[in-house]
């Protein structure tokens, strides 16, 4: 049984692994970060972000030294899974642990 966790994201209860939602594919295990199992590309700053103001020396737009924006993708179909600005060299955030116990029990067992 699948269940759906977010718009691209999908649990298999069964097999207990993260899924994405618009593809089927494994995305790894659902004890782990979904994040592990996909594609990351840190895009640049300056693509995203045009400077508000332009000078001979400043030039105002988020600082790479200071934030770094990750997309995380399906590795099969290409689907956006999520984006996140972390400090560069930071771990991916583990945003999403659900309690498999009680996922099962809701909707595994007869009632």
């Amino acid at each position: 049984m699948k269940v759906r966790i977010t718009e691209t994201l999908e649990i298999d209860l069964k097999e207990e692994t993260w899924n994405c939602q618009r593809c089927g594919t494994s995305l790894g295990s659902a004890h782990d970060n979904y994040k592990k199992g996909c594609l990351i590309h840190e895009r640049d700053m300056k693509e995203i972000y045009q400077p508000m103001i332009e000078r001979e020396v400043y030039s105002f737009s988020p600082n790479e030294k200071w934030s770094s924006l990750l997309e995380i993708y399906c590795p099969s179909c290409g689907t956006l899974i999520e984006t996140e600005y972390l400090p560069p060299g930071h771990p991916l955030t583990h945003d999403i642990q659900l309690d498999l116990k009680k996922l099962k029990q809701k909707y595994l067992t007869k009632k």
